[in-house]
């Protein structure tokens, strides 16, 4: 979790039962896009993930997930299950602000931060391909 935080991860949101629902709230970069999270649990990673949409659509989607996204339908279950046991899921989010360049091209440093971030810490919720 620190080496995270040292690359610029913030604290932004968490996670809560609504009834037999989850529910989130962010506190910071709601609508920033092109952003990496991460789902944390007493300091522990238990999933990384990248979103081209704003972090509030994003967490929307694991909130109501649909029939057929079976990423949303696991981690709002793994979610659920943690919040229904007593736990704490923090949100924790890093921007790409779009500074980085190779040459006269764009980096998108969410992309590859989120597969060298997953190898290193081999958060339990990503399923490794």
């Amino acid at each position: 979790m620190q080496q995270l935080m040292e690359i610029g991860f913030e604290k932004v949101g968490q996670w809560a039962l609504n009834g037999n629902n989850i529910d989130f709230s962010l506190v910071k970069h709601a609508h920033n896009n092109n952003i990496l999270y991460a789902f944390i649990e007493n300091n522990s990673i238990m999933y990384v993930g990248k979103s081209t949409k704003t972090l509030y659509e994003r967490m929307s989607q694991y909130k109501n997930p649909g029939n057929t996204q079976r990423t949303n339908l696991r981690n709002n279950a793994e979610i659920k299950k943690l919040l229904s046991n007593g736990k704490k899921v923090e949100i924790y989010a890093f921007v790409d602000d779009g500074s980085f360049h190779y040459g006269p091209f764009s980096v998108n440093l969410s992309a590859g931060l989120e597969d060298s971030i997953i190898k290193a810490k081999q958060p339990l919720w990503n399923i490794m391909k």
